[in-house]
């Protein structure tokens, strides 16, 4: 039998590829009535970089591919025809992407480097609808300040650096380490809002 994706109160007005307690938080932000589709990911943490593929092109493609995997998910499942918002984020510290923290060591491994130092945010959000994908990407450049020791091993030991690109949340505990931010607020959290409304208007989808 096939699972029943998650569903928002009220009509869903499209559906949600991304598990992200973050992105669903946003949506609900911002009134819009979704529902989440539980699509299966691919093995590993993050997909892997191409050679030769910048961080920008990397994160548009990855937000492509689950748009995609969303849309076939839809339709495999069998429901409901609805446009399908998909989402990657990826910081990109000195031209190289720190992904997802493969465990304690490596999420203290991406802290002690982002510990000081001026990092950007990309995040990219595909919109498939009616046949056609629409996509946009928010960079946001943020700065934490410096992190000791100590610092490091209680965010570990709090369990948010896991599951989050570059081994922090700026919406949880980290937000106390962020000294800089210019860009997008919700787009370092994993949806950003701006971006998004302007893709939803382009297919007619109007927010309250």
């Amino acid at each position: 039998m096939a699972s029943s994706p998650d569903s928002d109160s009220g009509t869903p007005r499209l559906y949600l590829a991304s598990a992200s307690p973050r992105r669903r938080e946003l949506l609900d932000q911002i009134g819009l009535a979704h529902t989440v589709l539980r699509v299966p990911a691919p093995p590993g943490e993050d997909e892997p970089q191409h050679e030769g593929e910048t961080a920008a092109d990397y994160v548009r493609r990855t937000a492509r591919d689950k748009a995609e995997r969303g849309r076939l998910w839809m339709a495999a499942q069998q429901l409901p025809v609805l446009p399908v918002l998909a989402a990657d984020t990826t910081v990109v510290l000195q031209g190289q992407v720190l992904g997802k923290p493969a465990d304690r060591a490596d999420a203290a491994r991406m802290l002690a480097r982002l510990s000081g130092s001026l990092h950007q945010v990309h995040t990219a959000v595909a919109l498939w609808h009616a046949g056609q994908l629409q996509e946009a990407v928010s960079v946001s450049e943020v700065r934490m300040r410096e992190l000791t020791e100590a610092d490091i091993a209680r965010y570990c030991d709090s369990g948010e650096p896991y599951g989050k690109a570059g081994a922090y949340g700026i919406q949880g505990l980290a937000g106390t380490f962020i000294a800089h931010l210019a860009g997008s607020y919700s787009g370092v959290m994993g949806l950003p809002l701006y971006e998004t409304a302007g893709l939803l208007r382009r297919v007619g989808i109007l927010l309250p």
